[in-house]
């Protein structure tokens, strides 16, 4: 099941928040939502629900042994065992296949070749927990006595199939006592929708683009359509991974949860660097606190630090060597820019923010295709020519789709949060304002609510690319 589906929208969370709300007990409250999160995991794959389950019980019993015994060597023995246990299970779904792949290709050996259906969102929930582990470890908090309370915070199915990386410290207040309040419900549904209408209108738009254009042999690409094509891959990648976390953060504060933010519009980003503080900021700094930093960060080979992060960065998206390169194309464009930080501050910022699209763009090739082969003879096609420049339906597509390509990039940048903000300093004191203010928020909802049920009931293309890691 996926947020952006009839049957998500008009039957599942209509009596998740009925059954919720009719409640007053927070304890119910909490048995509601765990029950509605693991149907909603066990909904198109209801045996790795157990998988989950069973993460989850040993994780909270090793967090009960490091609390018990903290500072001794039961405490460590019981992490490793925590951390060994959620990446083996994690490496074992997710790259068993892949390593006995490449063993055969280099020794040509038969192994067998294990393929296992992977689990739906477990390289979330394996960063969930073992940021859980690992501070309780550290002692930034303390094990959780009921697993009752530790399973809620690991199956809410608001983010548990494609984040954004919730870690216990963010909802640990929640979880223990939430104020619900209807500015806060009103809230979550406005983020919500917008979330909505950013993965259906615009995102499956975009894709039916993509589809078009980047699985064409690039033998007969146009210049023009393979920039056009890895255009629309990165609206569709932003606005359906960003919309999805608008809907997770919006469904959280529907039920009384505060969860971080994922994105931070990353189109207006002036470096690589830059645009990896904008671009799933969770796992950036997943990252960041429980791999760089302790192997030294800053401090201490920071370029070995920054070439390890960056692999496993690519590599936890997925089982193939196009998301290696994908992660350490990145990684070498951030390490450059830090050798060459003065001489690159001195460029002027339109050409900076232009270098930027451009690596971005290049790097979603390697992203977008499993084969290298593939990718290169696109990114070829993209700098040196294809069949020609352009094409008469290319050009045709483009002029009919102007206005919706222009609203799509004017979108990736911050217009509705300055308009927010100029709201909020200027007009509050204003009545009429507010009500209007309000009014055409109500509106907003309430069209995006009905044009993107119009098009999911008309559309068969409905994919969620971050459900595939």
């Amino acid at each position: 099941m996926i947020f952006a589906s009839l049957l998500f929208l008009y039957i599942f969370l209509p009596l998740n928040l009925i059954l919720y709300f009719i409640f007053p007990d927070l304890k119910v409250k909490n048995i509601v939502l765990i029950a509605f999160s693991l149907l909603f995991y066990a909904w198109g794959e209801p045996v790795w629900v157990f998988l989950l389950i069973l993460t989850a019980y040993l994780d909270y019993r090793h967090g009960l042994t490091m609390e018990k015994y903290r500072g001794t060597p039961k405490a460590k023995t019981a992490l490793i065992l925590s951390i060994l246990t959620d990446v083996g299970i994690f490496v074992v779904f997710k790259y068993s296949g892949f390593f006995m792949q490449n063993i055969n290709a280099l020794t040509g050996l038969s192994l067998y070749e294990p393929e296992f259906t992977l689990p739906v969102g477990i390289s979330f929930y394996t960063f969930q927990t073992l940021t859980y582990t690992i501070d309780v470890y550290r002692g930034k908090i303390t094990a959780q006595p009921k697993f009752s309370k530790y399973i809620l915070y690991l199956t809410l199915y608001f983010q548990l199939v494609a984040g954004p990386i919730v870690r216990y410290t963010d909802v640990q207040k929640e979880i223990e006592h939430r104020k619900l309040s209807i500015p806060a419900f009103s809230s979550g549904v406005y983020r919500f929708a917008v979330g909505l209408g950013k993965k259906v209108i615009i995102a499956n738009a975009a894709g039916v683009f993509v589809d078009k254009y980047m699985t064409s042999s690039a033998a007969s690409l146009t210049t023009l359509g393979a920039w056009f094509g890895i255009m629309m891959y990165t609206i569709q990648l932003y606005y359906d991974f960003s919309g999805y976390s608008d809907m997770a953060i919006g469904l959280g504060k529907m039920f009384g949860f505060d969860f971080p933010e994922n994105f931070n519009y990353p189109y207006i980003s002036k470096s690589v660097s830059e645009f990896w503080r904008r671009w799933h900021m969770t796992l950036g700094s997943f990252f960041r606190d429980y791999v760089y930093i302790p192997l030294g960060g800053n401090r201490h080979l920071v370029y070995r630090n920054l070439l390890i992060v960056w692999f496993l960065t690519g590599f936890w998206h997925g089982a193939s060597w196009n998301f290696v390169i994908w992660g350490l194309y990145n990684g070498l464009f951030i390490m450059l820019e830090r050798i060459f930080k003065d001489k690159f501050e001195k460029i002027p910022r339109i050409i900076q923010h232009l270098y930027l699209l451009v690596v971005v763009m290049v790097g979603f090739v390697f992203f977008k295709f499993e084969s290298l082969s593939v990718a290169i003879d696109y990114i070829k096609v993209m700098f040196t020519g294809g069949v020609s420049f352009t094409s008469f339906d290319l050009n045709t597509e483009l002029i009919n789709n102007l206005f919706w390509i222009i609203i799509a990039i004017i979108l990736c940048m911050p217009v509705m949060k300055h308009l927010e903000n100029i709201y909020n300093r200027t007009v509050r004191v204003n009545t009429t304002i507010c009500v209007i203010y309000d009014c055409a928020r109500l509106a907003l909802i309430c069209a995006l609510i009905i044009f993107s049920t119009a098009h999911l009931a008309g559309n068969s293309f409905n994919p969620f690319l971050y459900n595939a890691f």
